[in-house]
């Protein structure tokens, strides 16, 4: 299986990094993608795939709740600088996010444009924190829709409308993680009307533990449990979710002839 979002390299994993990709090799987890929060994190992330450069693979970009208006352009810099010199696999985490705050929204707004910007310049795919802010992403999209954004919407938990407007655009997957085992999440009716190629599977390690371990801290081992839940949404075998959603992920971050 391939973790397509987890935060393996903050500091909640320092005590014990190695043996958190241990227990997540032995759960069936052999890719994950490390999405970036912002510059001051970089070398961690490095230091990180330089340990296991075949297994751990990095995005660059700055998360929503990283923007302020007066540090968001060197941000930026230093995003459209990494990427001329390291293979990243994507762009992100970027978007909007209205659940903490909106006082900065003007800068999150202008951030998310740059940052598919330069996805487009760089034909990689966008990894997009959509956290009550699905309008303001939906509009920032509708009008770069010369940029042909191709991606991963991060943690969904959207509507049924919500999805339908996200499959209209014909290039993004939805990231599916613990939130799916959340009694009222409300996601079934939503993840039913899915089909199995428009899903990849995430942690968001260390947050949105799955049940039954809500409060604790997550690891990529617990990817397992979210492709049980989503199994038995969708009535197949864990080898089906398991083998589709790698594979779904691997076309993403992989195929760099994917454009669309």
């Amino acid at each position: 299986m391939t973790d397509t979002h987890t935060h393996l390299y903050l500091e909640e994993f320092d005590s014990d990094f190695n043996e958190t990709i241990d227990r997540a090799e032995l759960a069936g987890v052999d890719t994950f993608i490390f999405p970036a929060i912002e510059k001051s994190l970089f070398e961690k992330m490095m230091s990180a795939h330089l340990r296991y450069p075949q297994k751990i693979f990095l995005a660059t970009g700055l998360h929503p709740t990283s923007v302020q208006e007066k540090t968001y352009k060197q941000e930026l810099d230093f995003v459209k600088k990494t990427v001329k010199n390291f293979p990243f696999v994507a762009i992100g985490e970027t978007g909007i996010d209205c659940y903490w705050t909106t006082e900065n929204i003007v800068w999150q707004r202008l951030a998310f444009e740059r940052q598919i910007e330069i996805a487009g310049e760089y034909n990689l795919p966008v990894i997009i924190h959509a956290r009550n802010s699905f309008d303001e992403i939906f509009a920032i999209l509708d009008k770069r829709s010369d940029l042909k954004v191709r991606g991963i919407f991060h943690a969904f938990s959207g509507t049924v409308n919500d999805y339908e407007k996200i499959k209209s655009y014909k290039s993004f997957l939805f990231g599916l993680g613990g939130i799916i085992t959340f009694k009222n999440s409300g996601m079934t009716s939503v993840v039913e009307k899915m089909s199995l190629d428009e899903i990849v599977l995430e942690t968001d390690s260390p947050y949105l533990t799955p049940a039954p371990f809500r409060g604790k801290r997550n690891e990529s081992a617990n990817l397992v449990l979210i492709a049980k839940k989503l199994a038995e949404i969708k009535n197949t075998s864990m080898e089906n979710i398991s083998v589709q959603t790698a594979l779904n992920a691997k076309k993403l971050f992989f195929n760099t002839q994917n454009s669309q």
